[in-house]
């Protein structure tokens, strides 16, 4: 009989904490059955932070408790790229950083920051571009920022995931394909995420030719899901602040069945060209929003993740793709048997 391929599961474990502490968010992933989680909020006893605003000393703290959990880092939640492109006063608040000083900077500190938690995966996003502009006028300036940022986490031995989102350039599968065909770099995947087409106003046929045009690229899986109690109109310009109709992955209008059902046997090329990067695996990373999103963050609680987990297994089990949560042998572990 034939061995079910097998994905790792992860997720953002800022979403499962009511005070986003590190205590909180490690204890509840732990209790999940969880080895990895995304870090992207943490309090470590100074406020809650952005990870690329933490410190070398918060750094050491959040990785020496990590081990008490028997926990790992598998991507750095960077919301490198959630800039302007250009400096225009669009009546958005998003900040302008002049390029050269921002991968100077911020995406040098991210690579710092992902080898000093061990990951080898930035999550990062495409640029805005000025709100009301169409992003396929926008591709070629995107391609010549993307390039440097993919070349300097290729010399830092990391690879960089580039996340479908709403209002960025890369807000559509195609879009997103044609960056990574463009870029042409080892160094850069894509991230697909379901529940982020869905709230653009996009239907679940629509979401899955995005899902089958970003596959050649594909590195890992965001997973989230939206239902609206009404039909969505295709919307150019999201307010993400308003967006509080995430589900589970068994109850949304993204259509997971389907589309895991696919990447099923795209997982052992995904796996493959993954390790010889340093990547353990095909990660699936929960962000499921099930108490409210926002462009970010979200959140979700201990009860809200767990649920949302529990929802992504079901399809799993369905589909059959292989996942593992911690069982005896992992506690013993943890105590030194």
């Amino acid at each position: 009989m034939a061995q079910n391929p097998q994905v790792i599961l992860t997720g953002f474990a800022d979403e499962s904490a009511n005070h986003k502490t590190a205590l909180e968010q490690f204890s509840a992933y732990a209790a999940a059955g969880m080895k990895y989680y995304s870090i992207r909020f943490i309090d470590v006893g100074n406020g809650i932070k952005n990870v690329m605003k933490l410190d070398k000393a918060e750094v050491k703290q959040i990785v020496e408790l990590q081990k008490e959990f028997g926990l790992q880092v598998s991507s750095l939640g960077s919301p490198i790229g959630k800039v302007k492109l250009l400096d225009v006063d669009d009546g958005t608040k998003n900040a302008f950083i002049p390029f050269k000083k921002y991968l100077k900077e911020d995406v040098k500190k991210a690579c710092d920051l992902a080898n000093a938690f061990g990951t080898k995966l930035i999550r990062g996003f495409s640029f805005y571009h000025p709100k009301g502009t169409d992003p396929h006028e926008h591709i070629a300036q995107v391609v010549d920022q993307l390039g440097p940022i993919a070349e300097l986490c290729d010399a830092n031995g990391l690879t960089f995931g580039l996340e479908i989102e709403a209002n960025l350039v890369g807000q559509t599968g195609q879009i997103l394909a044609e960056l990574h065909k463009k870029v042409k770099s080892p160094a850069l995947v894509t991230i697909f995420d379901a529940g982020n087409i869905i709230t653009q106003g996009f239907t679940p046929a629509e979401t899955f030719e995005q899902y089958l045009a970003m596959k050649p690229g594909l590195g890992w899986v965001h997973i989230k899901d939206y239902r609206h109690p009404q039909p969505l109109q295709r919307q150019t310009h999201v307010d993400e602040e308003a967006l509080k109709n995430f589900v589970p992955a068994n109850l949304g209008d993204s259509g997971h069945e389907i589309i895991l059902r696919d990447l099923r046997s795209h997982i052992p090329k995904m796996e493959k060209t993954l390790k010889k990067r340093g990547v353990p695996g095909v990660f699936l990373d929960l962000e499921p929003h099930v108490k409210g999103g926002g462009q970010f963050g979200g959140f979700s609680g201990p009860d809200g993740f767990g649920v949302a987990l529990r929802g992504l297994c079901k399809v799993l089990d369905y589909v059959d793709i292989d996942y593992h949560l911690r069982d005896f042998d992992d506690v013993l572990q943890l105590r030194g048997f």
